[in-house]
């Protein structure tokens, strides 16, 4: 069986979503958790990577160090107020169901 996808959160990503996922069972590291917040966008990326977790951020400057080519574990991405925090919590649940770790490496979601 493939490996699920684990998150990372970036500092600004409500801990309501974080919560919600955790309550599913699904494994979720946050900037504050792992007392990472205020740090480099591509020092967290590195630091997700090694961790093989998956960043969800709002932060469109995580594209640009992908499009750069830094290698990452995948980035799942959306406009800060696309989605309700349960919206974004069903579409969370949705991609860690259909993808595996594996299968976001270097991949960028938009979600």
């Amino acid at each position: 069986m493939a490996d699920a996808i684990r998150y990372f959160f970036d500092q600004h990503i409500q801990s309501a979503v974080a919560d919600g996922l955790r309550l599913q069972g699904i494994d979720v590291l946050t900037a504050q958790d792992a007392g990472r917040c205020g740090m480099d966008d591509a020092d967290q990326l590195q630091f997700a990577a090694a961790q093989t977790r998956v960043v969800l951020t709002y932060d469109p400057d995580f594209l640009v160090l992908a499009a750069s080519g830094a290698q990452h574990a995948g980035i799942a991405w959306c406009h800060a107020t696309k989605y309700s925090i349960g919206e974004l919590l069903r579409m969370l649940v949705l991609l860690h169901g259909v993808l595996d770790r594996d299968e976001m490496t270097n991949r960028v979601e938009y979600l």
